[in-house]
């Protein structure tokens, strides 16, 4: 313990003064003038000024190499007024022949032809805001957070008002988009923005950006950007206030609750508010909110012995989610937003909502250093008392020390509205996280990392309640080495937040190698190890394990294939030593009692190999297996997708899972399906029809999901989403659990 935590003061130390070493890259200058005359956002860009305008160009690959300019180049024009920011793009080709998979919004990146630009509003080296397009006109907008490290970083759930057109031409096509000023967040007077944009070119089947962006990293990396010059500073705009009402009918019917007679219906009404407190604050209200419409969780196969994550996807809390959301990390995180009006079903392990009263956000920029982030919602007691209601509150702060790297702190508190109900429920009266964290980014991000210490406050528990964790990362451009140390007392507790698993301390160092072939088909060879130890804390009174006793030990080398046509191959290879401290089933479908004990100690080893495909082609998948031993007996799995598109009217796809576990009697054989069929159809760019059905039969369940969309005007909608539950238990008798159909508009007012 006394060791743990001397190791987490040096590392702090090595990062604090680590992330003033390093000086910022040069980059382009792109001059944004202020347009006179009014700008038609239609694709054609015969508007005088546009041919005045700078122009930013001789994009640089990324994929398949990062030392060679783009085969097909780029142009990016940008413009201003008083209300909004214009942007052009024109993209040169090989002729017509542009692929796009789909006309609904946010897209994938890869598979089609299009153009994305990224503004850092606040030259931080930290957030940015996307904005994409393709060839055929589909858009997307997203914000990056963390300064683009991981894929995580990347949340396109975000939504918001902008317009944008493209055309396609003999020789080249564009995209034209007009950004309303409103839709952004920047400093009053900025007299820079910093920027970066990237293209997926199909016909070359290459990766490029404006500033060059080496292959190591994620070509979103906010490390690496030109700056845009404004011709005068910019000012406020006038009044941002944004009102979304919605109203929806609910029609549902619960088979398996006997006092519920005949169907039931319910008709809501509320919203949304979205005020601009500032040109970098902003004030979110919202009351009922109702999220009926958001697109179920993709279910999976659980063999671990914790909970498993499953992002966040409502409109509400994703803005400037990284101020929330970003403390911490995956096995131990204060707040997780999803723990707030959503509950799980018993009946069915599906995700259901816990009525929310109202809530206000207040988040975004004080200064150019500092940030905020403010919220609390209410909830409501549900199913008789058996689900009291709470007020969660959070209130973060993060202050810019160097360059890029900051330093944040955050307070949690879940509080019960009524104390007798949440004592008669079984849940405490309250729950508090308070912590502190300092997050290294340097300018080039070849440094990153993270050091936290948090601590909690629940009724009963004054003894183990802290946690610390430490990461620190070295990414150059032929290797990436990383440590990581992690402790999470057993008294730790984090109702608010996500942290499956406590009472121990884990270190993980971890390598990888790149190796870039001077090949026309292969672009990468990468050679990973990565390893995880558990110690037992022994804070839990269990004494199966001994203090300080290793718990389980995870070695997993690897090796990655990327193709030049973007097709790889992963193959690695596992070993595990595990002593479990709890009786467990990893197939959660035994019989009652028939568990591997608590005590006994498992080492196994399994090797996987996966395979995509180019995913250009009308036919793409991702395919793996695997198998070995597993526990006390033996393992085998497939699983993958299957997706075949019909441009541009969307795609028809099947994922699946399969695990044959056998392991020693009184154990039965199982074979664990995990089915999801999924239609996506593309009317137009306003019309989306989704279906998508799950089996499970870890839950005994299929689940059927259909949503249609209407979008008939900016950022309005209409939905009707049906949902039915059939229980498979026996599987030749379908058993209907619920049933749901929701109609709801919502409406975005500018005042």
């Amino acid at each position: 313990m006394k060791f743990s935590f001397i190791f987490f003061s040096t590392i702090f130390t090595f990062i604090f003064s680590s992330g003033y070493s390093q000086i910022n890259l040069p980059g382009t200058d792109l001059n944004v003038f202020r347009a006179e005359s009014p700008i038609q956002v239609d694709g054609i860009l015969d508007e005088e000024i546009w041919m005045k305008a700078d122009v930013g160009n001789q994009f640089f690959q990324n994929f398949p190499n990062d030392t060679a300019s783009a085969k097909n180049d780029t142009e990016i024009r940008l413009l201003y007024d008083d209300e909004n920011l214009y942007v052009s793009i024109k993209c040169m080709s090989q002729g017509r022949d542009l692929i796009t998979p789909s006309l609904r919004r946010d897209f994938d990146f890869l598979g089609n032809d299009n153009i994305t630009i990224l503004f850092d509003t606040y030259n931080d080296g930290t957030n940015a805001i996307v904005f994409g397009m393709t060839a055929h006109g589909v858009t997307r907008e997203a914000v990056v957070s963390n300064a683009g490290q991981s894929p995580f970083d990347f949340d396109e759930s975000w939504d918001n008002k902008w317009t944008g057109t493209s055309k396609i031409y003999d020789d080249h096509w564009i995209s034209e988009m007009s950004i309303p000023f409103k839709t952004l967040r920047y400093t009053k007077g900025s007299k820079k923005w910093r920027m970066n944009a990237y293209r997926y070119d199909t016909q070359t089947n290459e990766i490029s950006c404006w500033i060059g962006v080496p292959r190591n990293r994620f070509v979103m990396d906010i490390g690496y950007m030109g700056d845009m010059i404004w011709e005068k500073p910019l000012e406020k705009t006038g009044r941002n206030v944004s009102l979304i009402p919605y109203s929806a009918l609910n029609v549902n019917r619960d088979f398996e609750d006997e006092g519920q007679i005949g169907t039931q219906t319910k008709m809501t009404i509320g919203g949304d508010a979205k005020i601009g407190i500032s040109s970098g604050l902003n004030l979110d209200l919202t009351i009922n909110p109702d999220f009926s419409q958001v697109e179920v969780d993709q279910q999976v196969t659980n063999l671990d012995r914790f909970e498993i994550f499953f992002p966040e996807k409502r409109q509400f809390f994703l803005e400037n989610a990284d101020l929330f959301a970003g403390f911490g990390v995956s096995r131990v995180n204060p707040f997780f937003s999803r723990r707030i009006g959503v509950t799980v079903d018993p009946k069915t392990g599906q995700n259901i909502q816990n009525k929310i009263h109202f809530g206000a956000r207040l988040s975004g920029k004080l200064n150019d250093k500092l940030r905020l982030g403010l919220l609390n919602m209410h909830t409501a007691s549900q199913e008789e008392g058996t689900i009291p209601g709470f007020n969660f509150s959070v209130g973060t702060v993060e202050q810019k020390i160097s360059k890029s790297s900051r330093l944040a702190a955050m307070f949690v508190n879940k509080q019960a509205t009524n104390k007798t109900t949440a004592e008669s429920a079984g849940a405490n009266v309250y729950n508090r996280v308070m912590g502190l964290e300092y997050r290294l980014n340097t300018p080039d991000n070849l440094w990153i990392g993270k050091a936290s210490l948090m601590k909690s406050f629940t009724p009963g528990i004054e003894k183990d309640d802290v946690s610390h964790f430490v990461q620190v990362i070295r990414n150059e451009r032929k290797f990436r080495l990383e440590w990581a140390q992690l402790y999470i007392g057993n008294g730790f507790n984090t109702e608010t937040g996500f942290t499956p698993r406590k009472d121990f301390f884990m270190f993980s160092p971890e390598a990888s190698v790149n190796f870039f072939p001077n090949s026309p088909d292969l672009s990468q060879v990468t050679l990973g190890f990565d390893s995880r130890m558990f110690f037992n804390l022994g804070g839990d009174g269990n004494t199966i394990l001994d203090k300080g006793e290793i718990q389980e030990i995870h070695f997993e080398p690897s090796v990655n294939f990327t193709f030049s046509n973007f097709a790889m191959i992963n193959a690695e290879f596992n070993v595990f030593n595990i002593k479990l401290e709890n009786d467990f089933d990893p197939t959660r479908i035994q019989n009652d009692g028939v568990v591997l004990p608590a005590g006994s100690e498992h080492t196994y080893f399994t090797a996987g190999l996966a395979f995509s495909s180019d995913r250009r082609k009308p036919l793409s998948y991702n395919l793996s297996a695997g198998g070995g031993s597993f526990y006390n007996g033996s393992i085998f799995n497939a699983d993958g997708e299957v997706t075949l598109r019909y441009q541009p009217y969307g795609f028809v796809s099947l994922a699946y899972s399969y695990f044959r576990i056998a392991l020693d009697a009184p154990f039965e054989v199982s074979n664990l399906w995990l089915i999801g069929p999924r239609i996506d159809l593309t009317f137009s760019k306003e019309l989306f029809l989704t279906a998508f059905v799950q089996y499970n039969n870890q839950l005994d369940n299929v689940n059927i999901n259909t949503r249609l969309q209407w979008r008939f005007a900016p950022v309005s909608d209409f939905f009707l989403v049906y949902t039915d539950n059939y229980s498979t238990d026996p599987f030749d008798t379908f058993t209907s659990r619920n049933r749901a159909l929701v109609a709801k508009v919502t409406y975005w007012l500018n005042p």
